[in-house]
């Protein structure tokens, strides 16, 4: 990693800390932020303020995560125009998502469009990428359909990030017609992570890596879905 780059990291770091602090009371204790063009992958850790420990006691998890969509959605505009200043990166989408039990969570932005991104995507290999995304299809296929496209890249050793295109059926794209998006992804999320969680100990295996987080997010306007895997590599 060139020295602009890590200090472009850093700086990305103490900035998301800051804002993240600003907004909700108390920030992440960790930022790791992983550049690889077009992606850029921001992992949160011990991110939960007091309030938010109390609400999760209680099992009121809609809770948190309705609030915090309400606060991320007023600073994404904020975010990708740092992340523009201070990385050149012209972020196109961005996802984020949340494992409350951890006290985790994770920025996604991606900067180009599918084409440049499939492309750049293809020629990245790591060992079980075929198994990876046989599995990643066989989960999508059991709560919608088959992806229309599945491509991944290993960010780093710790940062595995896949992405799909074209997963949404009929029945999904009248919610969102009928205003039900957010009821939609909550019911993604629940249906996708459990299928995921579940299958941890297979994905452990295709990857040869402990899996530390899973997270999921969507955008249906673009009917694109990523997932994040942290890992912690077998020596």
């Amino acid at each position: 990693m060139d020295k602009n780059n890590k200090q472009a990291q850093n700086e990305i770091a103490s900035y998301i800390g800051r804002l993240l602090r600003e907004a909700f009371g108390k920030g992440p204790q960790s930022v790791f932020v992983s550049i690889s063009r077009p992606y850029i992958v921001i992992y949160l850790r011990n991110f939960l303020s007091p309030t938010e420990k109390i609400l999760l006691q209680q099992d009121q998890l809609l809770s948190i995560q309705h609030t915090r969509d309400l606060v991320m959605k007023s600073l994404i505009p904020e975010l990708k125009a740092f992340l523009f200043i201070h990385s050149g990166m012209k972020i196109c989408e961005f996802y984020y998502d949340w494992v409350l039990h951890n006290q985790s969570g994770v920025l996604v932005g991606i900067e180009s469009d599918d084409k440049y991104i499939s492309a750049a995507s293809v020629q990245e290999r790591y060992v079980g990428k075929e198994a990876l995304h046989q599995e990643i299809d066989q989960i999508s296929n059991q709560i919608q359909k088959s992806p229309d496209d599945i491509y991944s890249c290993m960010i780093n050793e710790r940062t595995l990030l896949v992405v799909r295109h074209g997963i949404l059926i009929s029945i999904g794209k009248e919610l969102i017609q009928l205003g039900f998006e957010e009821s939609l992804k909550l019911a993604e999320r629940n249906l996708e992570k459990r299928h995921l969680h579940n299958n941890n100990t297979h994905f452990q295996k295709i990857l040869n890596s402990k899996i530390i987080d899973v997270f999921a997010d969507w955008d249906f306007h673009l009917d694109k879905s990523i997932f994040v895997f942290i890992l912690n590599p077998s020596p």
